[in-house]
């Protein structure tokens, strides 16, 4: 069918043949994208101006105007109709009359209606006062009625937007500021809003505002279509959705994609962000733009009268390296500059201008992209300098990236950085994607290059150990891989290549390690000191860790996670210096565990103690007061069935989250008769204070001799939360790591985390017989990964065939 055949539809019915024809304009498969849009704007022109002439009076000076994004011709199936009904004032009761013609049957419809009557003066100065107004006004469009009245408010309005363009858009650009701040940015977010958060489409909007103003304008190149692809996944999400939304839900994603054509949610969002990197960096570019215009304005006059009416000065030029100056605020190329000579020059130009805190100019970047020469094969030194240089200036670093990338100029130094580009990540810990990811981790790093013996390789490092999640399997793996042969590549030497892949290949063994194993158990440390290698690489891992898990997110790092780090990377570089680690004894219990020892076997119930853990303020961070690590949780219990679970229940029930946990049977002094487990636990509250330790006492008292129904009461407060519509977690899995430990088998489990989830793997391995030595328990974002360390009932590891059977029985009690 063709817009003809839709309009000659509407017409013929009225306001049903137009709610048929956009029906079946909108389930039209053969169409979409601008077309679609296109159409079901002309579709709605004919309709409104249909309603516009139905009346029998003879309207003079009277005009029916679009505004914003229905003035620009682009209605997406759920867009609101921003309509202007404007007049002369000579016949308001006319004009009422008309407003109820035109707007009851666009409401009775179901239509999102923003209308407004106004005359010309009138819109004028609720422009002059409303920036938004202003806004939609540029972009007004006439429909139907007295032609020369919409021409007149046009170029008034944009008279008027030139005119007041020194003052209003500052006001502009603080709007889109707060809104950024507000939403966050679109390039980043696993369920963005396509209009407001940073890089979309109010952005957009935005754009073409100031180069209404005449007084900057945005680079053109890939705008337009960034644009188009942001309108295309909104049209999109609002057939899937059947809403008038902008936020890309992640429950929607899929259904997205497939309107699309799209392979899959990943596919979508990577466009997505692609577009939105589009519009964002040619918004920094134009904002940049607009500051310089308008201290130039603002300077100049000054500068007259000082020279006295003379010629213009000379802008200053002030070297920053060989070819490379800085101008205006910018870096650029020096005059003398040859970049079709010079391969180094982007690099040493990006480093300079990282180095002085300065933006690279757009011009500057587009000159290299256009005429630069490929760097030869290994890098010469200079530009493995300059990369360096460029990684290790810390926050700088990133704008100054993000102007290379803009003009293709990483993925030309770096090839395998376009299967991160724009790469998302479906984990709640990481709030960046792969590629930006690299860059705050290597900004993280910057700040440890102190620490450490060889900084370059600290910085390319960080720059690359996640460079596998490009490519399928374990992302580690295949970061060797590419690891070695990026290094080879930039002209590192064979020594320094082996380090940089190890360091790609085992960039989470010391956070893995230290949360999930028992660092007293030897085992454990002879295999990190085996994996490492050296202590110079081990200090390397360890600065990499910590600038990891920094650059992912709020949850990847804490003191807690940092002193288990530590304490491992002691014990490994001990071993590495040729000190074995003793197997390990049965410490001798502290005066205090003794203590509650005793007071258990004697009052034959729990007995405990809660105590604060702090660590004082470190020599570079803030000063203040101690960060609490947690709350120590001592008890001991006479020894007996369902410890485990009747703890960790108990804990659960008042909200206390466990980080790490140990349980071992206690010899008493002699003289002293009866067996008691002693558990040491440290554990935080998800929030409010901690509960007394009476309360805590009691409660698993009632948990242990079976008069607290614990899988209840939190059955009953898991009920007592509406459940929300969310993303489905993928299923739990139990494995046994093979090789953790000589003294007892370990099993991770890896789950979704819930209250209570703790107390259900306790009370699962109870049922199993099986004996807890220790646990290891880290959460993560919503995925929590739990190491136990556990025997049989005569105290040694489990036969491999028993442990396979725990571990099935475990995973099949977790997923129901």
């Amino acid at each position: 069918m063709t817009s003809t055949d839709v309009r000659k539809d509407a017409e013929d019915s009225g306001p049903s043949g137009y709610a048929a024809a956009r029906l079946r304009l909108l389930t039209e498969g053969a169409r979409s994208g601008p077309p679609r849009r296109s159409a079901l704007a002309e579709l709605t022109d004919d309709w409104l101006s249909g309603l516009f002439t139905a009346g029998t009076e003879d309207l003079k000076g009277v005009s029916l105007v679009a505004v914003g994004g229905y003035g620009r011709g682009e209605l997406s199936p759920r867009s609101d109709l921003d309509l202007l009904l404007l007049h002369d004032g000579a016949d308001p009761k006319a004009v009422a009359a008309l407003a109820d013609r035109l707007w009851y049957p666009v409401w009775d419809l179901g239509l999102a209606l923003d209308h407004s009557v106004r005359t010309p003066a009138e819109a004028r100065k609720t422009a002059g006062e409303d920036l938004k107004v202003q806004l939609g006004l540029l972009d007004a469009r006439h429909l139907v009625g007295d032609p020369g009245l919409t021409a007149g408010l046009r170029t008034a309005v944009l008279a008027d937007w030139r005119n007041q363009a020194p003052k209003r858009l500052p006001e502009l650009q603080e709007l889109c500021v707060e809104r950024a701040e507000r939403q966050g940015e679109l390039q980043y977010l696993l369920e963005p809003d396509l209009k407001e958060a940073r890089g979309g489409l109010r952005d957009a909007t935005a754009l073409r505002a100031v180069a209404a103003s005449w007084l900057a304008d945005a680079p053109r190149e890939g705008l337009d279509d960034a644009r188009r692809r942001l309108l295309d996944v909104r049209d999109a999400l609002h057939l899937a959705t059947g809403r008038a939304t902008d936020r890309l839900a992640l429950q929607e994603q899929d259904q997205v994609a497939a309107e699309l054509g799209l392979l899959d949610a990943d596919t979508l969002l990577r466009q997505v962000y692609e577009a939105a990197r589009v519009i964002s960096y040619a918004s920094d570019v134009t904002w940049r733009e607009v500051g310089r215009v308008l201290r130039s304005r603002a300077v100049r006059p000054r500068l007259r009268a000082m020279l006295g009416g003379g010629a213009k000065p000379a802008t200053e030029r002030s070297p920053l390296a060989e070819g490379v100056v800085e101008q205006d605020g910018e870096v650029v190329l020096a005059r003398a500059a040859r970049p079709e000579r010079d391969p180094v020059l982007p690099l040493r130009a990006a480093a300079a201008a990282a180095q002085a805190g300065l933006p690279l100019s757009l011009h500057a970047v587009r000159r290299l992209a256009a005429t630069v020469r490929p760097l030869p094969t290994p890098w010469p030194a200079e530009a493995r300098e300059q990369l360096v240089t460029l990684l290790g200036s810390g926050q700088p670093t990133i704008e100054v990236w993000e102007a290379l990338e803009a003009e293709g100029l990483i993925t030309r130094l770096l090839p395998d950085w376009e299967r991160v580009r724009c790469r998302p990540q479906r984990n709640a810990v990481h709030i960046w994607t792969v590629d930006r990811h690299l860059i705050e981790t290597a900004v993280r790093a910057s700040e440890f290059t102190r620490r450490v013996s060889r900084p370059d390789l600290l910085l390319v490092s960080a720059l690359l150990h996640d460079i596998g999640k490009g490519w399928p399997g374990d992302h580690s793996v295949a970061g060797e891989i590419i690891a070695k042969d990026v290094a080879a590549r930039i002209g590192f030497d064979r020594a320094e290549v082996a380090v940089l892949s190890t360091l790609v290949r085992h960039h989470l063994l010391l956070i893995e390690t230290a949360t999930r194993r028992d660092l007293e158990d030897p085992a454990t440390v002879r295999s990190v000191a085996e994996a490492v290698g050296s202590q110079s690489t081990l200090e390397l891992l360890h600065a990499l860790t910590e600038a990891d898990a920094l650059a992912t997110g709020p949850a990847a790092w804490s003191s807690w996670r940092g002193s288990l780090v530590a304490d491992l990377v002691k014990r490994v570089a001990a071993v590495l210096a040729g000190d074995e680690p003793d197997e390990p004894d049965a410490a001798a219990p502290t005066a205090e565990q003794e203590r509650l020892a005793i007071e258990a076997v004697a009052t034959s119930s729990p007995v405990l103690a809660l105590r604060a853990q702090t660590e004082p303020p470190t020599e570079d961070g803030p000063a203040g007061d101690p960060e609490p690590l947690g709350v120590e949780l001592l008890i001991a219990v006479p020894d007996q069935a369902g410890v485990l679970p009747a703890v960790a229940g108990v804990l659960a029930m008042h909200r206390l989250t466990v980080r790490t946990a140990e349980l071992r049977a206690l010899d008493l002094p002699t003289g002293v008769e009866g067996s008691v487990l002693l558990l040491n636990w440290r554990v935080a509250a998800e929030y409010g204070s901690l509960p007394q330790a009476a309360r805590l006492r009691a409660d698993l008292v009632r948990a242990l001799d079976g008069s607290l129904d614990i899988a209840g009461r939190l059955a009953e407060r898991d009920a007592a939360y509406p459940r929300r519509r969310g993303v489905v977690a993928p299923p739990p899995r139990v494995t046994v790591a093979p090789a953790a430990s000589r003294h007892a088998t370990v099993i991770e489990v890896r789950a979704q985390d819930a209250p209570g989830l703790l107390f259900r793997i306790g009370r699962a391995l109870e049922d199993e017989g099986l004996r807890v030595r220790s646990m290891h328990v880290s959460t993560l974002g919503a995925n929590a990964v739990d190491a136990f360390y556990v025997t049989g009932a005569e105290g040694a590891p489990l036969p491999g065939d028993e442990a396979a059977s725990v571990t099935r029985k475990l995973e099949e009690t977790l997923r129901a």
